[in-house]
């Protein structure tokens, strides 16, 4: 038997486990678990060992970037993005991946958005903001804004300076969270806000979507956030983000084992979690 597991904190209502078992079923992989394991901040260093007997496991928030000094090797994925989601061992050698980046810009075709010479708008900056802003200018944004509440203004800012240093086609800037304004071709929600059980919250404005083109939501549960009816009302083609799990998910068992997925089988699960999450956590 083979054991996987994700690792963040809290993993109360992730679909994870549903997500994996499907993948193991389409590659004929029956000598393979994967199960939860709901790791503090303060307790990743310390239990370590408890991820470090696994064939295989993901990070999830707030771990994504904590991990790395745990890990003996960095995938190219994750130097550039500097946050891991996928770790693969081969015997006592544990390497960090970030295939979230997979999920993204499968999520992004969805919206018929090409990112070169787009303007985009990301919300916060964490393992998953910083992947989206950065993957952005990677791809030829024209500009980035990555938006940030107040406080964090700091750490918002110092990512626009290294996407400007990186990128120097790319206009890089930060802005206030609760201050932001102006047109984009695509934003990018990266925060928990609105995330399942505070569905009645929105990271943004209301009205702020307004004359924008589309958006992403990388939180699939709800299946549909406040900040996404906002979008629609305000005429932006949105997605949220199942996509992105699901497709980072057969992203990892590539790694893990070489797995290969038909897109229309992939579809297919993204259904499947969308339905089980209306079904389970929506009002009734």
């Amino acid at each position: 038997m083979k054991h996987f597991a994700l690792t963040g904190h809290p993993l109360g209502h992730s679909v994870s486990p549903q997500i994996h078992a499907r993948l193991f079923a389409l590659s004929g992989r029956e000598d393979c678990r994967y199960e939860l394991l709901d790791l503090p901040p303060e307790e990743l260093a310390g239990r370590f060992g408890e991820l470090k007997i696994l064939d295989g496991f993901n990070v999830t928030i707030p771990h994504k970037q904590a991990i790395i000094p745990l890990l003996d090797r960095l995938d190219e994925t994750a130097e550039r993005y500097g946050a891991v989601n996928t770790v693969r061992r081969d015997q006592e050698i544990r390497t960090g991946y970030n295939t979230d980046v997979i999920g993204f810009l499968r999520s992004i075709q969805t919206l018929d958005v090409p990112l070169k010479g787009s303007r985009v708008l990301v919300l916060g900056y964490g393992g998953a903001g910083r992947m989206m802003a950065l993957e952005a200018a990677h791809q030829g944004a024209h500009t980035v804004t990555v938006a940030a509440r107040q406080k964090s203004l700091t750490g918002a800012g110092a990512l626009a300076e290294e996407i400007a240093s990186r990128y120097p086609g790319c206009n890089a800037v930060c802005a206030d969270l609760a201050a932001v304004q102006g047109k984009y071709d695509l934003i990018c929600n990266s925060t928990p806000v609105g995330m399942y059980p505070h569905g009645e919250a929105s990271p943004l404005p209301d009205g702020v979507c307004c004359g924008s083109t589309a958006l992403f939501d990388a939180i699939y549960n709800p299946d549909e956030t406040l900040l996404m009816r906002q979008a629609q009302q305000a005429g932006l083609r949105v997605t949220g983000g199942m996509t992105m799990l699901v497709w980072q998910a057969a992203a990892a068992h590539e790694i893990w084992y070489g797995a290969q997925f038909a897109p229309e089988a992939i579809q297919a699960i993204i259904r499947e979690m969308e339905a089980l999450i209306a079904a389970e956590f929506q009002p009734k």
